[in-house]
């Protein structure tokens, strides 16, 4: 397990060194419709489109897709000012196909660029539409970076939780940029120049539709760019049971892409002699970070296990050394970037987050990948 840990060290160690990115100005010429797929999502969606109308030019939409939905969602998110479609099928559930159906409404008349919203965020910091201007100028996907807030009430566990995930979205996507390296989609704060967005492969069913769009268009020519100037946020679910389940829906769809997608970006990369790919490639072989601590534990207690028994201690100094500078490359993280989200006593928490996790792991081993789409309770 040695490669992927490198690799997550290598990626945060060059994330974490300082930097100032330049902030940029959006054009009014780019013609931009933003889409917020919405599942029930009446407590806060009148308070999202406030907040994203109010940084758009008068040629622009906002339109949120009320999908599937049993509450007052679209009718708040009219009241608010959006634009909204209201699609019903039961059997069609999640992001995915919410975004097909809104490609259909779109292509009726075509924006210059689409740029996607979920229906809890804020941009933190940064113009929005700036997003809308870079994917246009470069033909390509732009993502924005996205972070989750720990919640008010929240205790360690749910800031090492949003701690790991700024070390997914930011610290290890800004390592990959300043190599020339292109970034996952991660979910919010995209932008997809307009004929991208629609000739991007279906991603209906698949847990996280976002990543894996991020994947395909790489292989079409297309990988994404990440925007560092433009921060994205939304706040982790208070409550553990759903948070369990958010985290299940996140990392079993990364788990699923290690498994079946990384191998066709290292093949394509190999035969388009395309750096890019092969780093998605190696990325995508790196796994959840607990999972990774977890594993990298295992292989240094095996490797003294097998010394202690009367191997050679050059496996076990590998295993060592890998485990000292992955446990130095999540220091430099938290360090450079986490402070905000945790205390250093709460950092002691991380072998109980770690616990915390491994049924989640467990039930992937034994039944594979959770296939059924769960909307996170807010609430």
């Amino acid at each position: 397990m040695s490669a992927p840990a490198w690799i997550f060290s290598g990626e945060v160690f060059l994330g974490v060194w300082p930097s100032r990115a330049r902030p940029r100005r959006a054009k009014d010429t780019v013609r931009t419709a933003v889409i917020i797929p919405a599942h029930n999502e009446s407590l806060g969606i009148a308070e999202t489109v406030l907040h994203i109308k109010e940084q758009l030019h008068p040629a622009d939409r906002l339109i949120v897709i009320a999908d599937n939905c049993t509450d007052d969602t679209a009718e708040k998110a009219l009241a608010a000012g959006a634009e909204v479609l209201e699609r019903v099928n039961p059997n069609e559930r999640g992001k995915g196909y919410a975004l097909s159906y809104a490609a259909v409404e779109l292509g009726r008349d075509p924006p210059d660029v689409v740029l996607i919203m979920d229906a809890d965020c804020r941009v933190r910091s940064g113009d929005l539409l700036a997003l809308s201007t870079l994917a246009h100028e470069k033909n390509r996907p732009v993502q924005a970076v996205y972070l989750m807030e720990r919640p008010r009430s929240g205790g360690a566990l749910s800031g090492i939780s949003a701690f790991a995930f700024l070390v997914r979205n930011w610290v290890r996507p800004l390592g990959l940029k300043r190599l020339g390296f292109p970034c996952l989609l991660t979910g919010t704060g995209m932008a997809f120049p307009w004929q991208l967005f629609r000739d991007a492969p279906a991603t209906h069913g698949f847990l996280v539709e976002d990543l894996l769009m991020g994947h395909e268009l790489a292989l079409l020519g297309a990988p994404p760019l990440l925007d560092e100037a433009i921060f994205v946020d939304s706040f982790l679910p208070e409550a553990d049971a759903a948070s369990f389940k958010q985290r299940r829906r996140w990392e079993h769809g990364q788990l699923s892409v290690l498994k079946s997608v990384a191998p066709r970006l290292f093949g394509a990369g190999l035969l388009r002699f395309d750096p890019g790919l092969l780093a998605l490639a190696l990325d995508a072989t790196v796994p959840p970070l607990a999972l990774l601590v977890v594993l990298e534990l295992v292989s240094l207690v095996v490797m003294l296990g097998i010394w202690l028994l009367g191997g050679p201690i050059e496996p076990l100094l590998i295993a060592l050394g890998t485990f000292v500078v992955l446990t130095l490359a999540v220091l430099a993280a938290w360090v450079a970037r986490g402070r905000s989200l945790l205390t250093p006593r709460e950092l002691l928490s991380i072998p109980g987050y770690i616990l915390w996790k491994i049924p989640l792991y467990k039930t992937f081993v034994r039944s594979g990948a959770h296939t059924e789409w769960e909307r996170t309770d807010r609430s």
